[in-house]
């Protein structure tokens, strides 16, 4: 998934990995060098729909989400927890 809007520098990555350990979502968050976040999820629909529901309002005043494209990938085995990478 790629988050685009303002999502650096307002807590978009540490928000991100809260939401995910509420819904037991694996995979990471990581910044891009053009002001986009990219997003690696795995989990059940239900709590994937969840995750993705709080992410689009995003942390609070300061960030602001203004579109989000979400491709469908294969998924990665023995992942056990959700990581910000640098």
């Amino acid at each position: 998934m790629i988050v685009t809007g303002r999502v650096q520098g307002v807590g978009f990555r540490f928000f991100t990995q809260q939401v995910a350990t509420e819904h037991e979502i694996t995979g990471w968050v990581k910044n891009l060098t053009n002001g986009d976040v990219e997003i690696e999820a795995q989990a059940s629909s239900n709590n994937l729909d969840a995750f993705l529901k709080k992410l689009k309002k995003g942390p609070g005043l300061f960030a602001s989400v203004k579109d989000t494209k979400i491709d469908q990938v294969e998924s990665i085995e023995n992942e056990d927890s959700f990581r910000i990478l640098y």
